[in-house]
């Protein structure tokens, strides 16, 4: 994952892709920095900040996203294809279960070897998950302070149903396919952008 400068600049172009900028107090201040403005964008234009937003969303790399975008445009539905590839990554389903506050803290639990998936331990944030596949906290990792306070901690985020999270256990399994409906994002978009 490439470095990320200023969160709060992405934030006011892009909407609040970064849980960070997900609060009230940004929305207040976005509302009071919004200008009309006198022309409309251009389809490029919205194309290509439809396209960032899924990047940043996901913390991927311009090749990455690329890379998915095309191997999702030969499926019959492919925003569907799209939205399951990216939430089906290991890094994202262990944000989605809870695992982890952010995307890149995540990222990072999996890449330094927290995570086991299926009893084995995942260095691979891009790992792609499938229906029944298990996640779990690894068990020298969970006494951690990462991760310590988690199995008494409540429930904040919303699980997704497609994944059946016991947070006593700290262990997650991929028991469906994720809906296009729980996404805020507009994927055709970023296939007009990349079919140019």
């Amino acid at each position: 994952m490439l470095p990320i400068k200023s969160k709060y600049k992405i934030g006011k172009r892009l909407g609040p892709v970064f849980e960070q900028l997900q609060t009230q107090k940004f929305a207040l201040s976005e509302a009071r920095a919004r200008k009309p403005r006198g022309r409309g964008g251009s389809d490029y234009g919205r194309q290509l900040l439809e396209k960032q937003r899924v990047r940043f969303t996901y913390g991927l790399a311009e090749r990455q996203l690329s890379n998915y975008a095309t191997k999702a445009s030969t499926q019959a539905d492919p925003s569907l294809a799209l939205h399951r590839a990216l939430e089906s990554r290991a890094d994202s389903a262990v944000y989605r279960a809870g695992f982890a506050s952010t995307r890149r803290a995540a990222r990072q639990a999996v890449s330094h070897g927290h995570i086991t998936v299926n009893g084995r331990r995942v260095t691979t944030p891009s790992l792609a998950l499938r229906k029944g596949d298990v996640i779990a906290i690894r068990e020298g990792s969970r006494t951690s302070p990462l991760f310590a306070g988690l199995a008494a901690q409540e429930d904040v985020r919303s699980v997704p149903q497609w994944l059946a999270v016991d947070l006593g256990l700290l262990r997650a399994e991929v028991v469906g396919e994720s809906a296009l409906s729980e996404s805020g994002l507009d994927y055709p978009t970023v296939f007009e952008f990349y079919s140019r």
